[in-house]
């Protein structure tokens, strides 16, 4: 089986709490995480949104797009709409060959709102899944037929958080509506993360590993703290430097015979957790676990 290991800038710099920032350019980003081993890279707020300008830059640095999120608002928008909204970012991805555009929901979410405690966070009842998972459908199929796919992605403080609320979205939509797995989003929930894998190979097309630091996680009152204020806090890191095992559950995504990209995505601060050290602790973590579950990595 064939793995490919990629990163998101959001090492880097944060796209919902810009303090959460390096200074380091576009070019120095690449730089760093091809020197770190990575040949993938997820986009964000630095990249250019023009294939003629973003592609030699990804080729100088041998880097190639391994996805990129798009802030969906169909929880509450219309399908139409959406179409129009991702269309530019579907242009350069299928330009660049992404494999996947990262739909994540951003209607009604606190995740970007340092001022909403984490209990606050929106709740969908079945019916209300139910509803929302037919428009994700008819909109994944469609985005699949234009030639780029999206990948759902389950966060924490957004509608689908919990692993009740993944069940209930994959029991509700259609096979047109890939999923993305994030253990370390899966893990601050409360949810099981080999659990969610058994029940849901059949549907994950892309996987981003991402860590928590499990004490820093259990302190959080999430009566008064929110989201952006446990990134801050630490509460997520790479793999190789927090409490999962990483080890077993690429073994469980392998068993089920998933092959793909692998994607480091750990907001932190910059500061305390330099970006390169960081990136450099996750390639060579994930080569072991790799090796382990029987994964050839594509350089």
């Amino acid at each position: 089986m064939k793995a490919r290991l990629g990163i998101a800038p959001i090492a880097w710099w944060n796209d919902d709490l810009e303090e959460l920032s390096d200074d380091v350019s576009l070019e120095e980003c690449l730089s760093q995480a091809r020197e770190a081993g990575f040949t993938g890279m997820e986009t964000g707020r630095r990249f250019p949104m023009d294939a003629s300008v973003l592609g030699p830059i990804l080729d100088t640095y041998g880097i190639k797009v391994c996805g990129g999120w798009f802030s969906g608002r169909l929880l509450d928008g219309d399908i139409e709409q959406e179409k129009d909204r991702i269309a530019a970012q579907m242009s350069l991805f299928k330009a660049t060959g992404a494999p996947c555009i990262v739909y994540g929901e951003t209607a009604r979410t606190i995740q970007g709102d340092r001022h909403a405690p984490l209990a606050t966070r929106p709740r969908l009842d079945e019916d209300q899944i139910k509803k929302y998972a037919r428009k994700l459908t008819a909109f994944g199929e469609w985005c699949s037929e234009q030639g780029m796919p999206i990948s759902y992605h389950h966060h924490m403080a957004a509608p689908i958080e919990s692993e009740e609320d993944v069940d209930l979205l994959m029991k509700h939509s259609g096979e047109g509506l890939p999923l993305l797995y994030d253990a370390g989003h899966m893990a601050f929930a409360g949810g099981d993360v080999l659990r969610v894998i058994d029940r849901h190979h059949r549907r994950i097309s892309h996987v981003h590993t991402k860590d928590v630091r499990q004490d820093v996680i259990d302190r959080l009152d999430r009566t008064k703290e929110s989201f952006l204020d446990a990134v801050v806090k630490g509460a997520f890191t790479v793999p190789g430097d927090g409490s999962l095992d990483f080890e077993t559950i690429v073994k469980r995504l392998a068993s089920y015979g998933y092959e793909g990209w692998f994607v480091v995505e750990a907001e932190q601060d910059p500061k305390p957790n330099p970006p390169l050290e960081m990136a450099k602790i996750g390639h060579t973590e994930l080569l072991r676990v790799m090796a382990a579950a029987g994964y050839t990595v594509v350089a």
